[in-house]
Order: structure tokens, then C-alpha cells, then sequence
């Protein structure tokens, strides 16, 4: 559902690209993402001991140590966030300015890098490379075309001439 979600929020940005229309544009889109991606992740988190046909032959403290390091990664992207760009995630508090410093520096979104090495991390500390191989060819690709179709349109028009330098 992520991808017609991403493609109806593009074209109701496209439609009339107005900061007003866009920020209530964006509020919709993202809760709905967050919805769905959210229920999927915590589904796929209780139901990771079915997946266990193949194991990883990794120890799984490993997987942890990796979990705890993309999660503090995910956190530290967050604060860069609402440190450098006056917001929070999705729609909790649309950034009032455009965040480049610190981690938007080496990557254009650590966000999403982290929150997706975090599923992989988890696929390593449960030992399944189901996890692993849903997190790579279902969720990963539902999150990058989210921020290509979508969040990159919309960043766009909050933030104009100075994000497309910075892209």
C-alpha cells in the first residue's frame, strides 16, 4: 500500500504545490506511511520465530551489539532533525529548515539508511535470513520509493532552490 499511497501524495503535491497544501498533503501521506510501514515492522517483529527454516550462522549477540548501534544511529537521526532542521519526523513537526550538517552531510536521508540497517541488524540477532530477505526485497524497496516519488517532491517545495543545491 506504500507505493499508491506515495503516488497519490505526489500528484495531490503536484496538483497545486502551495506550502499550505503541502504541509496537509504531508501530514496524510506520512501518517498513513507510518501506519502501514509501523504495522508491518512490529507484525513481522512478533512473527520472526516462524522464519526460522534457515539460520544465519552468525552468533546472535552480534545481530544485538548491530541492533543497538543502528538504533542509536536511527535516535542520533532524529535529534540531527530537530537540532539542525527545527522538526521532527514525518508530520509530528515538519522541519522548518533545511537540515545539511552532521549526519544530512554524509547522506541526503540517515533516516531512512538507519532505519533499514536496523531491520537487517534485527534479521542478524534473530538469526533469519527471512527477516533479513523481507526487510531487503519488500521493505526496503516500499521506503526508498516513498522518499523518491514523495518526500523528495515535497522537500522540495518547503524548501525550494536551497534543496536542490543541497541534493
Amino acid at each position: 500500500m506504500i507505493y499508491p499511497i506515495a503516488w497519490l501524495g505526489r500528484k495531490m503535491l503536484d496538483k497545486n504545490p502551495t506550502m499550505s497544501r503541502t504541509a496537509n498533503t504531508t501530514t496524510i501521506v506520512h501518517y498513513s506511511v507510518v501506519i502501514l510501514a509501523g504495522t508491518s515492522i512490529i507484525r513481522s517483529i512478533k512473527t520472526h520465530q516462524d522464519w526460522s527454516d534457515v539460520l544465519l550462522p552468525i552468533p546472535a549477540e552480534i545481530g544485538l551489539v548491530l541492533v543497538i548501534a543502528t538504533g542509536v544511529a536511527s535516535l542520533l537521526a532524529v535529534i540531527n532533525l530537530a537540532v539542525k532542521g527545527f522538526g521532527a519526523p514525518f508530520a509530528i513537526s515538519l522541519s522548518r529548515k533545511l537540515a545539511i550538517d552532521w549526519m544530512y552531510a554524509w547522506t541526503r536521508n540517515p533516516m531512512v539508511l538507519s532505519v533499514l540497517a536496523f531491520g537487517i541488524s534485527l534479521g542478524i540477532w534473530f538469526q533469519s535470513i527471512l527477516f533479513i530477505l523481507w526487510d531487503l526485497i519488500l521493505f526496503a524497496p516500499a521506503l526508498l520509493v516513498f522518499v523518491k516519488v514523495f518526500e523528495e517532491r515535497e522537500v522540495g517545495i518547503r524548501f525550494g532552490a536551497s534543496y536542490q543545491e543541497y541534493k
